[in-house]
């Protein structure tokens, strides 16, 4: 099964009196990159968040990003009656030692951290469990978007080899009689200026000629590196790099063809490989 590397998943649920959101996002990239992006008082679940992605993929650059929202609902100030008499306790030791100082204002009282709350507290334990199992429905959301993506872009691939096959069947009736062309071309030229040659001569050139012509390896080496390229995306993954080598080897041959091509229309289909290949490549980009 071919994977894109590309893909979006979200997923919402409920919980601890929390309204909870995963959002992943994968682009392409050489290796797994994961950045995090949560509440810290949930960050004690990242690493075995980590560790799930990397047993599910391979390759890709993945922003993963947590939000955690009250719900809306009718919620009740609570006051921290033990915690405020021990601040007023304190205020008071600082008022015998310093009695300059004057009466604490009531509203400085109540901004002292833990003395007022809400009953919007919540089971780290138990939310832990409800953002880990959040996270592996995303997880399996974006998995199965990259497998559909991966899809079609097998598919492209598979076109664009299937026109390579094309372009060297094309080379290579073209060059089947390659001696003749080039016996029948050195010998017009010879009878335009009215020159006359040897004849073993003329038939040693026309030989070193068509050796230096001969594009039968090339040609071979496409087709082979065509139906490896079939044989990887058949195999289980990943596949990206394995083919991203393979379009640098069709490339070399589709280069080596164009400077012994001695034919126009050779040439041109050179260049035509060229473009399929390029193709071919963008899109292998995308592949895990």
């Amino acid at each position: 099964m071919v994977n894109s590397m590309t893909a979006f998943a979200r997923s919402q649920a409920h919980g601890g009196g929390f309204v909870l959101t995963w959002e992943i996002r994968s682009v392409n990239h050489r290796f797994l990159e994961m950045q995090f992006r949560m509440p810290e008082a949930l960050r004690a679940a990242e690493y075995p968040l980590r560790e799930t992605l990397r047993k599910h993929l391979k390759r890709g650059k993945l922003d993963c990003s947590l939000r955690m929202e009250p719900q809306q609902t009718e919620t009740t100030i609570e006051l921290n009656r033990p915690l405020l008499l021990q601040v007023l306790a304190m205020v008071e030791q600082v008022r015998r030692d310093a009695p300059e100082i004057g009466s604490p204002n009531p509203m400085d009282l109540l901004r002292w951290p833990g003395v007022i709350g809400d009953d919007a507290q919540f089971d780290d334990e138990a939310l832990t469990a409800t953002v880990t199992d959040l996270f592996e429905e995303a997880l399996s959301e974006l998995m199965a978007y990259r497998q559909r993506e991966g899809t079609q872009l097998a598919e492209t691939i598979a076109s664009r080899l299937d026109e390579i096959d094309k372009v060297v069947a094309d080379v290579k009736g073209r060059t089947a009689s390659i001696g003749h062309q080039i016996q029948a071309r050195l010998q017009a030229r010879l009878d335009d200026l009215s020159v006359q040659v040897d004849a073993d001569r003329l038939e040693q050139e026309v030989a070193l000629l068509a050796q230096r012509a001969d594009v039968a390896e090339e040609l071979d080496r496409l087709g082979i590196h065509v139906e490896e390229a079939r044989s990887i995306l058949r195999k289980p993954g990943p596949h990206g790099r394995r083919l991203d080598f393979l379009t640098q080897e069709l490339n070399r041959e589709a280069n080596t063809l164009g400077a012994k091509a001695t034919l126009v229309e050779n040439s041109q289909r050179s260049v035509d490989l060229k473009v399929i290949i390029e193709q071919i490549r963008e899109q292998v980009q995308n592949i895990e």
